[in-house]
């Protein structure tokens, strides 16, 4: 399996996607050719390896598509950018998934303009891992489209459902809508009519509305809903977690917790708690929808998330998911 992977994308780029790379490819079975500025790639994977040999090539890009450029303008203009060139490798056959931690909009952008949106699918989704205390649920879309007619919501719904069966390996995952109460009367008229028509779906478990507290108890595996929401819902749940570890920790020093409990104590419930919520060992958001493997990852990815990334990249490819999602449409 060849993976193609954006090396100029992300906040930590290159030297971490390089790294996480490195790690990938001596954890799972697959050769990853690392798309961008060739020498600078080559200078730190030099530095990485140590002169050991793996199965990582290099595919010069000579264009970056920065955070703040229109995705589709950069895209359609910037025909050497990395993520252009990395995502035509897979249109063209040359690999068979594309991973990017930059621009989340320049990588919906060229999946849509290069790859093509799968026939039937009106809107390509990005569905989001969140770590919760029963394991996971998976949130689409959380980006890709901040406008959504029903019809989208419940092909995000039959997306969603396949990926967290034959990925996440979750028997019959319960499939809700995010609304602002349970009873299906509550909500907007998109929300209302979508209900309807989810309820009439026999295809997916579809199991009712989710308010937005049920997110990270991990009530339901799928839950979904347009873009926009999708994407205030995650921003506000990472802010959330930074902010009350931050004060978690002023608490305990301000008030000699540490020393009442235990430093060792504080220190391994704070590791634990840690890797419980930890998005790094779901590194990876699959874009649902379109006609080919696309995973993009959070623009702060370290080396651990671009490895945990590529792990799950490898597994929506073996998974077969493009295959599943077209026979289900």
């Amino acid at each position: 399996m060849k993976i193609a992977v954006d090396a100029m994308g992300g906040d930590k780029a290159p030297t971490e996607i390089i790294k996480g790379a490195v790690q990938a490819v001596k954890k799972y079975p697959c050769e990853i050719i690392l798309v961008g500025d060739a020498e600078k790639i080559r200078d730190i994977l030099n530095r990485e390896t140590d002169g050991e040999i793996f199965p990582i090539t290099i595919k010069h890009a000579d264009e970056v598509i920065a955070m703040n450029e229109h995705p589709a303008d950069a895209v359609r203009t910037k025909k050497n950018s990395s993520i252009v060139l990395a995502t035509k490798m897979v249109k063209d056959g040359e690999c068979d998934a594309v991973l990017s931690a930059g621009s989340t909009g320049a990588s919906v952008a060229a999946a849509q303009l290069i790859l093509k949106r799968i026939h039937g699918i009106g809107r390509a989704a990005i569905a989001t891992p969140i770590p919760t205390p029963r394991g996971i649920t998976l949130l689409l879309d959380s980006g890709a489209n901040v406008d959504s007619r029903p019809e989208h919501l419940i092909q995000s719904g039959i997306m969603g459902s396949l990926y967290a069966e034959h990925v996440l390996k979750i028997d019959k995952p319960t499939v809700a809508l995010l609304n602002i109460g349970e009873e299906e009367t509550k909500g907007n008229e998109q929300a209302k009519e979508t209900y309807q028509l989810l309820k009439g779906l026999s295809t997916i478990n579809f199991a009712g509305n989710a308010e937005g507290r049920d997110i990270p108890t991990g009530k339901f595996d799928v839950v979904i809903c347009d873009g926009f929401v999708g994407n205030v819902v995650l921003k506000f749940g990472e802010g959330l977690a930074l902010t009350i570890m931050k004060l978690l920790t002023e608490e305990l020093e301000a008030n000699g917790g540490a020393k009442l409990l235990g430093e060792e104590l504080i220190k391994k419930t704070f590791r634990n708690m840690s890797k419980r919520l930890d998005v790094s060992d779901n590194g990876g958001a699959p874009l649902l929808g379109v006609n080919g493997c696309c995973v993009i990852s959070h623009g702060a990815s370290d080396a651990k998330a671009i490895c945990s990334a590529i792990g799950i990249t490898k597994s929506y490819v073996d998974s077969k998911i493009l295959e599943r999602i077209k026979a289900a449409l």
